[in-house]
């Protein structure tokens, strides 16, 4: 599609593909605080927010027939996710995961998700995501989408990637790159390989891009993202300012300063969220950057991967 003014004429679909876990907040063996979160779920939930009407906002994941699944179903549908595209699979659970945080707001990560439902998404013949893929309009997935897949599971959803783009459909691909859910370094640069050739827009953590391919410095992860075969590239680096462009052209959007970083869970997330909600109704890069960088940084005052609609009314659209 293309992205412009005059073409959006219609509420824009898109489907995030991914796994949410059971989230809990807290210190180990002290209070904790239980709801739910995943990188692309987290997208979800902020582009059905700030999308408002403009947006149709579609959730692709497996789930399992307990009753957790059940409440994250109720409580994704009750934020304006739409969740046709989630399968139900008898006898599996949700994974889970533990937030701690340090006194500076950053995190450290304990994941219990072996089993998890998610993981078994490509397992049937023909995928709700796979047979309705024609009424899209976009589609967004990460470097954990892929990661937590087996092999089969990622080929087809290259495969999706693939026939999307050549139908002229946006697909946007955020580089999220966690090394433990990888076997090798390498076979995580493989599978980004092919995922970033499949993509139309690149959504670079650069901190991410240099662990990815061992480079020595952010300059170094920024120069290997600009050079990516993406024809759209954006390029967030933390509190300096993003980058965004393509084909040689770029240019900086600043960050917004916040008095006081409470937790940066879902920064990248909420980024991904207000870019693509602005250049899905046809901003530029520059005013969708800023508008990422705005809700990132309301974001990252808050505890938790989703923060409370309160707080965040007036970035929200009807």
């Amino acid at each position: 599609m293309t992205l412009s003014p005059t073409a959006v004429t219609r509420p824009v679909s898109i489907a995030a593909l991914g796994e949410c876990m059971l989230e809990l907040q807290g210190q180990a063996f002290g209070n904790l605080r239980q709801t739910f979160g995943g990188d692309t779920l987290n997208t979800a939930v902020y582009l059905a927010r700030c999308g408002g009407d403009a947006l149709r906002v579609h959730y692709a994941t497996a789930l399992g027939d307990d009753s957790l699944s059940a409440g994250m179903l109720e409580r994704w549908q009750a934020e304006g996710v739409l969740t046709g595209l989630v399968q139900r699979l008898p006898g599996r659970v949700p994974g889970l995961y533990l937030i701690e945080l340090d006194e500076g707001g950053e995190r450290r990560f304990h994941y219990w998700r072996g089993q998890a439902a998610a993981r078994a998404y490509f397992e049937t013949a023909d995928t709700a995501l796979e047979t309705q893929a024609d009424a899209l309009d976009a589609l967004y997935l990460s470097g954990i989408s892929l990661a937590i897949l087996p092999p089969a599971g990622r080929e087809r959803a290259l495969a999706l990637m693939t026939r999307m783009r050549a139908a002229g459909k946006v697909v946007a691909f955020d580089n999220n790159y966690r090394p433990r859910l990888w076997d090798s370094v390498g076979d995580a640069r493989y599978w980004y390989g092919r995922a970033f050739a499949a993509a139309s827009i690149a959504l670079i953590t650069a901190d991410d891009h240099q662990a990815l391919h061992g480079l020595p410095d952010l300059a170094s992860a920024v120069s290997a993202a600009q050079a990516l075969p993406v024809p759209e590239i954006a390029i967030k680096r933390g509190a300096l300012p993003a980058i965004v462009g393509g084909d040689g052209h770029w240019q900086e959007v600043a960050t917004e300063a916040v008095p006081r970083v409470v937790d940066t869970t879902a920064a990248g997330d909420s980024f991904a969220a207000g870019y693509l909600s602005r250049r899905l109704q046809g901003l530029g890069q520059a005013e969708a950057a800023a508008f990422g960088n705005q809700l990132a940084a309301r974001v990252i005052q808050h505890p938790g991967a989703l923060i409370p609609r309160d707080v965040m009314r007036d970035l929200m659209k009807s």
